[in-house]
This record gives C-alpha cells, sequence and structure tokens, in this order.
C-alpha cells in the first residue's frame, strides 16, 4: 500500500508562514471531516452491538455507511482506492452475514466498537486538546511581539529590552514546541485514521466467521485469501506509522537543539545577502486609524515580480500592495522605533511605513526592494545581475592603490602640462578623459552640504537671511542683485545626494559618472536617509533654502555652472558642474570642478531648462536687443507673465503654487 504523501513539515513551524497556516487548515479540515465520519461510523457499529433482534437491518445500515466513504470529501484521502475497495468488499460481506446469535455480541465489543471508540476519545480528542493548545501559544507568541515593536528607541533601556527579548524567546519557543506536537498529531492521524477504517470491520469480520456453524467453510474459502491481504495490509500501515513516528521525533530533537539565539530577534549571525531580487517575511506596517492617530499590524509581505504582495493570516492567497518599479526606498525615523524604512511610488503619491524585526532584515529588505526598483527582475539571469550591479558599486568607491595601473588607465594632468612643450602634445590638444578616467580613483564624497565657518559666523552676527522662494524680496535688499531677478524665479523640491571633486567640466559623461559613484556609495555605506530642500533658479544664481526656516544653505551662480544634465534613465535625477580656482599653487590658481547630485519630485530635465534659461537671460543682459530678442521668443501670459513650465500633478503638495511656475517680465 503506498504511502502517505501529505504531511506537515516539522521545519516549518518555526517560521510558521501564511502557506504553513493554509496548509495546517487544510489537515484541521480533514480531521473534522474525520471527526463526523467516526462518529457516524462508531453509531452503526453500537447499533449493530446493542440490536439483537434486528441484527439483519443495523447489518444492512452498516454496509451502506461503509459504502459512504468514497463520497466523503477528504482534503487529503482523495484517491485512496485500496481503502474504499476494501471498504466495498466489506460492505458485501456484510450483507451475507446477517444472521446473529447471542455469543456474538461479546465478540463484536471487543474486536469492533472498542477499536473504535478507542481511536475517538484518544487520538480525535488528542488532536482537539492540541489545536487549542496551540492557538493559545500563537495568541502569547503575538502578544509578546506587539510587546518588543512598541520598546523606545531613543530611551532604550536594557533591562527592560532584555527581559521584552527574553519574553519573546520562551513564547517563540513554546509555540514551535506546541506547533510541532500539533503537526506530529496531524502527521499520524494520516496513518491512524486509516486503521481506525480497517482494524474494527476486520475484527468484525472475523467475529462473524468465528461463530457461524452452517456454511463456515464456504464463507472461509471466499474470506481468506481477502481477509490475510487486509491483515498485510493494516500492517504495512502500521510499520509505516512506527517508521514515520520515529522520524519526526528525531527531527523535533534535532530542531530544538538549536540555542536560544535562534528565537531572539535581532541576533542575526548569518551576514546581509545584497543581491536578493525576492523576500518574503512578517513586517509591521503602520495604517491611519484617525487624523492623528496610527496603528501597527504585523503582516506577511513578500515580492513577486515588480510587486509588493501582502498575505494576511488565513488568506489563501496574497495581493498587491505597491507596485515597486522605480519606485524609491530609504531609511525613516517613525515614532521611536527601530528598523523602519519608507517606500513611495515613482509620482510620490502613494507611501508605505514598514518596521522590520532585526537589523539584518531591515538591510536585506532595503537592498531587495532597491534592487528589484532597478528592475533588475525582468533580465535572463535577476541574481547574477544583482550580484555584479553589486560588486560594480564596490569597486566605485574602492580606492585604487596600485601606481602602475594608475599610471596605464588614469592620465596625470601635470605631467601633461610639464610636458606641454613637445610637438606631440602640442598637436594632442586638450586631453579627452574616458568615463572611468572622470574621476580620480579614491576622491572622497560629500553626503551633506555644510556651511564653511566664515558664513556661519556672518549669519550669528547679522542674522540669517531669510528667502522668500516666491521672488519677493525685502526693501533693504532693494540694492542687491536679487532686484534683477525678476526676470526668473522658479522653485524645485529637491533632495542632496552628493558631491565629489572631478577632473574635467565641460562633458556630461562626467555628470552620470559622478552621480553612479555617488549613488552606489549610498548603497554601499547603507546612506538611504536625506534632508528635502527648496532649489531657487532665478537669472544669477542656484540656491538651496531650508524649507522650515527659509534660510539659504548654499548659493551657486550660474556663470559659474559649466555642464548640467539629467540622468538618462532616472529622470528624477539631475546634477550639474560648478567651475572653481585651486589656489595652493599660488599664481592665477588652477581651475578646479565639483559635480553636485540631486533628486527632485519633478523631472530633472525641467530643472536643466530653467538653469539653461537662466543662463540665456544673464548673457542677454549684456545687449538690450537680445534680451528684447529673448523675450518675444518666450512665451507669455495674458498678465505679461514667462510661462517656463507646464502645470504638473503634485507641485501644490510640495509647497509651489501653479503662479510659481511663471516668472514675471
Amino acid at each position: 500500500m503506498p504511502a502517505v504523501h501529505h504531511k506537515l513539515l516539522l521545519e516549518d513551524a518555526l517560521q510558521d508562514s501564511p502557506q504553513t497556516r493554509s496548509l495546517l487548515s487544510v489537515f484541521e479540515e480533514d480531521a473534522g471531516t474525520l471527526t463526523n465520519y467516526t462518529n457516524q461510523l462508531l453509531q452503526s457499529m453500537q447499533r449493530v452491538f446493542g440490536a439483537q433482534n434486528e441484527m439483519g437491518l443495523a447489518t444492512e445500515q452498516l454496509s451502506k455507511q461503509l459504502l459512504e466513504y468514497e463520497k466523503q470529501d477528504f482534503a487529503l484521502a482523495r484517491g485512496d482506492e485500496e481503502v474504499i475497495n476494501t471498504l466495498q468488499q466489506f460492505a458485501k460481506s456484510v450483507e451475507e452475514l446477517n444472521s446473529l446469535h447471542a455469543e456474538l455480541a461479546t465478540q463484536m465489543a471487543e474486536k469492533m466498537v472498542f477499536p473504535m471508540v478507542q481511536f475517538r476519545e484518544k487520538d480525535l480528542t488528542e488532536i482537539s486538546t492540541l489545536k487549542e493548545i496551540f492557538g493559545i501559544a500563537s495568541d502569547e507568541h503575538e502578544a509578546a511581539m506587539v510587546k518588543y515593536s512598541r520598546l523606545p528607541k531613543k530611551r532604550e533601556n536594557e533591562k527592560m529590552k532584555a527581559e521584552v527579548v527574553r519574553e519573546v524567546a520562551y513564547c517563540r519557543r513554546k509555540q514551535h514546541q506546541a506547533a510541532m506536537q500539533y503537526y506530529c498529531s496531524l502527521n499520524a492521524l494520516q496513518y491512524r485514521k486509516r486503521v481506525a477504517m480497517l482494524e474494527p470491520m476486520l475484527g468484525y469480520t472475523q467475529a462473524q466467521i468465528n461463530f457461524f456453524k452452517k456454511g463456515m467453510e464456504l464463507v472461509s474459502k471466499k474470506m481468506d485469501s481477502f481477509l490475510n491481504s487486509v491483515s498485510s495490509m493494516n500492517e504495512s500501515i502500521e510499520s509505516q506509522l512506527e517508521a514515520e513516528t520515529e522520524v519526526m521525533r528525531s527531527s523535533q530533537r534535532e530542531l530544538l537543539s538549536v540555542d536560544d539565539v535562534t528565537y531572539m530577534p535581532d541576533r542575526d549571525l548569518t551576514p546581509v545577502n545584497r543581491a536578493l531580487v525576492q523576500k518574503a517575511g512578517y513586517l509591521n506596517i503602520r495604517n491611519k486609524t484617525g487624523l492623528v492617530t496610527t496603528a501597527w499590524d504585523r503582516l506577511f509581505f513578500f515580492t513577486q515580480g515588480g510587486n509588493m504582495m501582502c498575505q494576511p493570516r488565513g488568506a489563501i492567497a496574497g495581493g498587491m500592495v505597491l507596485d515597486l518599479d522605480n519606485s524609491s526606498v530609504m531609511a525613516v525615523e517613525c515614532e521611536d522605533r527601530h528598523y523602519c524604512f519608507q517606500i513611495t511610488s515613482p509620482n510620490g503619491k502613494t507611501s508605505l511605513i514598514l518596521q522590520a524585526e532585526s537589523r539584518k532584515e531591515y538591510e536585506e529588505w532595503i537592498c531587495t526592494l532597491n534592487n528589484i526598483s532597478r528592475q533588475i527582475y525582468l533580465t535572463d539571469n535577476p541574481e547574477a545581475v544583482a550580484i555584479r550591479l553589486h560588486q560594480t558599486a564596490l569597486q566605485a568607491v574602492t580606492p585604487i592603490t596600485s601606481f602602475e595601473k594608475r599610471a596605464e588607465v588614469s592620465p596625470n594632468p601635470n605631467q601633461a602640462k610639464t610636458s606641454g612643450v613637445t610637438s606631440v602634445n602640442s598637436q594632442k590638444g586638450p586631453v579627452v578623459y574616458e568615463p572611468e578616467d572622470l574621476i580620480a580613483p579614491g576622491t572622497p564624497i560629500q553626503f551633506d552640504i555644510v556651511l564653511p565657518v566664515s558664513e556661519f559666523l556672518d549669519q550669528n552676527r547679522t542674522g540669517a537671511r531669510r528667502t522668500n522662494p516666491f521672488g519677493e524680496t525685502e526693501e533693504d535688499d532693494s540694492g542687491s542683485d536679487d532686484t534683477h531677478d525678476s526676470l526668473l524665479q522658479q522653485v524645485f523640491a529637491v533632495r542632496f545626494l552628493g558631491s565629489m571633486a572631478v577632473r574635467e567640466g565641460h562633458t556630461q559623461e562626467v555628470i552620470y559618472e559622478a552621480m553612479r559613484q555617488v549613488l552606489a556609495a549610498r548603497a554601499i555605506h547603507n546612506i538611504f536617509k536625506t534632508t528635502e530642500s527648496h532649489m531657487m533658479v532665478n537669472s544669477t544664481c542656484v540656491r538651496l533654502i531650508d524649507p522650515q526656516t527659509q534660510v539659504t544653505k548654499i548659493c551657486f551662480q550660474l556663470k559659474d555652472v559649466s555642464q548640467f544634465a539629467a540622468h538618462q534613465e532616472n529622470s528624477r535625477l539631475m546634477g550639474f558642474v560648478l567651475e572653481g580656482r585651486d589656489w595652493s599653487n599660488g599664481g592665477d590658481g588652477e581651475p578646479s570642478f565639483s559635480v553636485f547630485v540631486f533628486e527632485s519630485n519633478t523631472e530633472g530635465e525641467k530643472i536643466c531648462y530653467t538653469i539653461n534659461l537662466g543662463k540665456e537671460i544673464s548673457e542677454a543682459r549684456k545687449d538690450p536687443e537680445a534680451l528684447a530678442q529673448l523675450m518675444k521668443s518666450m512665451p507669455l501670459t495674458n498678465d505679461g507673465k514667462f510661462l517656463l513650465l507646464e502645470n504638473e500633478t503634485g507641485d501644490a503638495a510640495d509647497g509651489v503654487t501653479p503662479d510659481d511656475l511663471e516668472s514675471e517680465a
């Protein structure tokens, strides 16, 4: 007889995923169906035992009940043709054995009724008891996890945290033990169910044959071989049950022999895998319950292709929560909780705030979602592409230490200058750099804008000058250059990603290479947090303004901006090259270049368009006729303003009204 192939894996008891819970519900449904059928079968057997005068009618009823086994909707026993055929053969025999005497009642009580009663009272009752214990352990574990998730981050109490961690480990171990005992009983029930169905009928038939005096030889010749096969089948099932029980006991001992660190949250010993393209696990999600109130729910999340999926407990399948293509993922501080991160859709309208259980899960989720956002999953070998991108990112921020390799791949500007008297170099003209040689290896990257000490002291002495992003200036500033900026005033919501020195500043390739290295460095060093600023572009300069205090963080003169470009694939990334002078060597000063990289809420092309227009206005001011020609070439509104950009969705949310998209002439 074939072995039972449907069983609950003890290795899945600790994770307690929705898939395991769904499979567990199938086993519970099967146990409930078996309980109902067992009660019905036992009632029929008791009726046979008590119906001395109506034995014929009771036997007929038992025969019919045996045939009903084929019609039972067992979720795990469908297609068990051997048991069905055996029961059908028993039903035919019962129809023939309808003549009993008084001594038969004792034999039926011992061989038919008692095994079925024992199966119901022992096995089925044990399943019901273990189900209640498992439910209580699961509730206690959920309560412990909620308590652990609410631990404060800023005012962290080590003693309280240690107690909560021990409580979580105790509840998790308790749930693990209860789950494995429950799974073992449900797995064993699949074998005991078959024995319970076959053993009583085997005893009943043997009792009938033993007490038959007339026609015993004829009946025995027909039934001996059949009963022997049933006995062999029963012994085979019992041996399989013993072997499976021993395997489950061994697995249970092995799984319980692990250290307590396995049950403790935030105690992961394995390194972080940053090349994942799919991930699954429990996360806490923040949901709004009112205007100012929120609640956190612990749900099972998993990625499927480019989608973020969520599957509550008890659900058969998960549902899509967010499309991850081109989305942004960053770490956030939220309600004094550990390991929080935010996923924002490309248009900025939809965002999720999630909390991981440990730092390893926190970093792996952020890296996985960033890999999916780059649409790596669409390639033929996503994991290999993710590993290659991760290695490329490591190389992008790893300085070159070999002098020979540096001399081969990186031209030295100083050597080019000193040898400029030769005819060969004079014919070559300016040095043209390859993309990988545009930036010197090991160049430091600045991830935040820090005011110089002189500016900080000046602001403290005279008071921080607040800049109005809508172009209105105070009366005491009438003598400044800002009075000439009424031709162009445009504000964008941006986030500064980083800046670094470069070797050449008149090509867009240097901007693309700087973007790649800045993003790679942020991914390698887990720098996900950025601060939003307002970038105000006028006809003389580009200012970064604090949106809270309206204080200018830094100002770039447009005449010093030598090149600007938006990213070719990610339209929200843009950068520009700022030209300066290096006076360290004396003389007139060597030209130096730095690239500044930003992420905007709008398209980077629009910021580049505005900067280009500002430079054109600055140049046109030198010639009144050129300025008038430029004003004629620009579209105007009915009230005489330049219409610079089309209105976009989401501008109002960023603090930019439709009037801010126009400048006064």
